[in-house]
């Protein structure tokens, strides 16, 4: 274990409240598993019809984000959305459980349709190594799961969970479709090991990065961005390639969807630098959420305000 997962490891809980936590988890989980999909789905659409219309959760939050994003529309669209999104992540979570049950290297196709199929696997055949990007958007857990089925394993890098019995189980989930896991802090000699010996590196990109950051536009506001996704592909020469997960009308089926690549060894002004390869990604997966928007996750706080120069700037 590297000095920087073992002080992750320290800091997490394994107490009584913790174990409570997690048996009430696997319970929940228990009861997805035996319950069929179909009716997963049909439950999931009544609880995002409560959720939308009479429990506030992060009501205010999405109000706000709508309204930054989609200035014109109207209530009623933005709650038709609202409720949708609900939907998307109550059945995502239903579709996790159930997946490495359904799903196995015989019949991935009758769950999977892929675009581009011979570009990314390109991608993934190549020695060298790559850089994978996604977002928070469609069902991305189980990108990683199928690239994991074809024998491609990848590495991801997230916030441990304080909760250690749950951390645990999700790691051992991630684990059964090839994925590993790195801690968000102080990996960066792992990182580079990984890339030198032409491992694969999954990222979601979406994710805030603070004052810092590199403040790119996404879906037309500022958002700060972390540079390692750039300067991972522009350091080592990885390819990055930009992917989603969409759901189609039914659970557990989906469109992986390739939505660029970024190879260093071609020229192309998008690899010109890290703020010029940041907004490529980004517009990337601006045009894919634009056609699902149901599918994003405008849960969580994707547009702060930028600092004062930067604002400057870009006004």
């Amino acid at each position: 274990m590297s000095r920087s997962a073992h002080a992750d490891a320290q800091n997490q809980s394994y107490g009584l409240t913790d174990w409570l936590a997690y048996v009430a988890l696997r319970l929940v989980i228990c009861v997805i598993q035996m319950t069929s999909l179909e009716r997963c789905d049909r439950v999931c659409r009544l609880l995002a019809y409560l959720i939308t219309d009479w429990i506030p959760i992060r009501r205010s939050l999405l109000a706000e984000n709508f309204q930054l994003i989609y200035p014109d529309w109207s209530p009623r669209q933005s709650r038709k959305v609202t409720r949708e999104m609900w939907h998307h992540l109550l059945l995502m979570c239903c579709e996790i459980a159930h997946a490495p049950r359904k799903i196995h290297r015989e019949n991935w196709h009758e769950h999977y349709r892929i675009s581009d199929r011979r570009g990314i696997l390109e991608v993934l055949m190549d020695k060298r190594p790559a850089v994978l990007v996604s977002g928070h958007f469609g069902n991305f857990e189980l990108a990683g799961f199928i690239t994991g089925l074809f024998g491609i394993p990848s590495t991801t890098i997230a916030r441990p969970l304080d909760n250690g019995f749950i951390h645990d189980f999700v790691m051992g989930f991630r684990s059964l479709g090839g994925q590993h896991f790195l801690p968000k802090e102080g990996s960066s000699e792992e990182i580079q090991d990984l890339l030198r010996d032409g491992g694969k590196l999954a990222l979601l990109a979406d994710q805030h990065a603070g004052e810092k950051g590199c403040w790119v536009e996404f879906m037309g506001r500022l958002a700060s961005c972390h540079k390692g996704l750039a300067l991972f592909t522009l350091s080592s020469g990885a390819p990055m390639m930009v992917c989603s997960n969409v759901r189609r009308d039914r659970p557990l089926e989906f469109d992986l969807t390739l939505l660029g690549v970024a190879d260093p060894q071609k020229e192309g002004e998008h690899l010109s630098g890290i703020p010029a390869l940041t907004t490529w990604y980004n517009q990337r997966l601006e045009q894919a959420i634009r056609k699902d928007p149901e599918q994003y996750w405008w849960v969580h706080r994707r547009w702060r305000t930028p600092p004062a120069p930067r604002a400057r700037k870009a006004a």
